[in-house]
């Protein structure tokens, strides 16, 4: 069930936020069966919203049958405990249901163990909330992964986990330093795919290289890096990697739990940032991705490539509106084939084939 966000944008915006928040819900397994807004300056630091907020969202929940409320906005402990007691139902907040998310996606060891380094961290100063859900004894959305097997123990033996888990990613960081080494020495170029998730990285890559990436049209559809070689023509190829998706308000936790991951953009010769064109808010999105990358304080040369053009309405007009303002910037289209442009990038950053 959408919840209640802070309103300090229009309407609009609060809409395609909701939206983006029941693809989320949908994408953890939840059926969404209403929402409500509320427009504050400032959260309540008992409720985050105003009594009487919680009393309309009281009576929305029960003529819905809602069994969960996600709200849009980070919760701190205190206004989540405080929110379960007052609506007497599951509450869970935007952070809480992007790590529950990643817990179910993670496929490979070192994506698990990411992921359970950033619920631990989530989990750590809730733990007295989170004993009360286990006493239900019941799974769901929020109570999977680490959820339900660290929720019964104390504080110290999470902390405990916690060290030992970012020991081994510090240990996954330096095979991956050595691999790229490795690399270096071949002389094979690295060009990193980073973008807002469901953006269309995948299947560039599929379109680029031929591989048979996993693509899905669900938010998060993938977290596991994947490289494949994409020959440029002239025997000449580039090591093409695809990197974890970005989302508005991604958890402060699960980016530092992925560093070792994003360092694949940050050593990579080019950095591809793709850009789903066809979205009413890629430029919000835009955004949000190029501030990552900033805090990554990245090296290499990020190109824009906006990709979906096949479903942009006037594709000539955005085109060279995208070649002026993010320039220099490529646009394809996957679906299509028509990936010219990014090939031509890839070929100004590639080497000859030695083996």
């Amino acid at each position: 069930m959408g919840a209640p966000r802070r309103g300090t944008r229009d309407a609009a915006n609060s809409d395609h936020h909701l939206d983006e928040l029941a693809r989320l819900a949908d994408t953890a397994g939840a059926d969404v069966v209403g929402r409500l807004v509320q427009r504050i300056q400032a959260p309540t630091p008992n409720l985050y919203l105003g009594e009487g907020k919680v009393d309309e969202l009281r009576q929305l929940a029960v003529d819905t049958q809602a069994s969960l409320l996600l709200f849009d906005e980070e919760l701190t402990p205190v206004q989540g405990k405080n929110l379960e007691a007052a609506l007497t139902l599951r509450v869970m907040d935007r952070a809480e249901l992007i790590l529950d998310i990643f817990a179910t996606r993670a496929r490979s060891k070192e994506a698990k163990l990411q992921v359970e380094l950033a619920q631990l961290e989530y989990l750590l100063p809730r733990l007295a909330r989170m004993w009360v859900h286990l006493s239900r004894i019941r799974g769901g959305i929020g109570l999977r992964g680490p959820g339900e097997t660290q929720i019964e123990t104390d504080r110290r033996m999470i902390r405990r986990k916690i060290s030992r888990l970012r020991v081994q990613l510090a240990d996954v960081e330096r095979h991956r330093a050595v691999l790229r080494q490795g690399r270096e020495r071949r002389g094979v170029r690295t060009a990193a795919l980073v973008g807002y998730t469901n953006a269309g990285k995948s299947s560039l890559l599929r379109a680029l290289t031929g591989s048979d990436a996993f693509i899905e049209d669900r938010l998060f559809a993938t977290l596991d890096t994947l490289a494949r070689d994409a020959h440029v023509g002239d025997g000449r190829r580039v090591r093409v990697v695809d990197t974890v998706g970005f989302i508005r308000k991604l958890p402060h936790n699960l980016v530092a739990s992925f560093r070792a991951t994003l360092e694949e953009a940050a050593q990579a010769d080019v950095v591809l940032h793709v850009i789903d064109a066809a979205h009413p808010q890629w430029e919000e999105q835009v955004a949000v991705v190029d501030r990552v990358l900033a805090d990554l304080d990245l090296p290499t040369h990020v190109i824009h490539v906006f990709t979906k053009m096949d479903l942009v309405r006037d594709a000539a007009a955005l085109r060279d509106r995208v070649r002026v303002a993010y320039a220099p910037a490529a646009c394809a289209s996957a679906a299509s084939g028509d990936v010219t442009e990014v090939v031509e990038v890839l070929a100004r950053h590639a080497v000859p084939v030695t083996g």
